[in-house]
């Protein structure tokens, strides 16, 4: 069997891509994703497709609802508006690795996961608990939520 090639996407559901595009743009240092070459936006892209009008919700495709990585490296997200609102805890979550791995002395890492902390809270982040394991551990990390109530780490 030959290999098939394969990329990567991370799909979040929400109910305002848009406000996640912003938030999580921000967040990981990517960028909203340009309607592909030759087109003005997204919903021209669609349309030359051939997506059916009434298969857009309102406003799709007039603002980016995916953020990629202006390195290349890192996946593309997608934010899909759904219908339904989040009811319970995430079952796979992103960690934002800041603090340098146990190699780094965990003062040096609480500075630096502390300080992401700080940005993402301006950012419109929630602090939902901190981990930090005082017997000999060694670790340290803060769960957040983002905008629409979505749990991540910053490790």
């Amino acid at each position: 069997m030959e290999p098939i090639e394969m990329s990567l996407q991370i799909t979040i559901d929400c109910a305002e891509p848009q406000r996640l595009v912003r938030f999580w743009a921000e967040a990981l240092r990517y960028v909203p994703q340009p309607p592909p070459e030759g087109y003005a936006s997204w919903r021209a892209y669609w349309a030359a497709l051939g997506v059916p009008e009434e298969e857009l919700t309102e406003g799709a495709g007039d603002q980016p609802e995916s953020i990629v990585d202006p390195k290349g490296l890192g996946p593309r997200v997608w934010f899909q508006q759904v219908p339904e609102a989040k009811t319970v805890k995430n079952r796979v979550h992103l960690d934002l690795k800041v603090g340098g791995g146990r190699d780094v002395p965990l003062p040096a890492r609480r500075e630096r996961v502390d300080g992401e902390v700080a940005r993402l809270t301006a950012l419109g982040a929630t602090i939902l608990n901190t981990m930090d394991e005082p017997h000999g551990m060694d670790y340290y990390a803060v769960v957040l939520q983002d905008p629409e109530g979505n749990e991540f780490c910053v490790v």
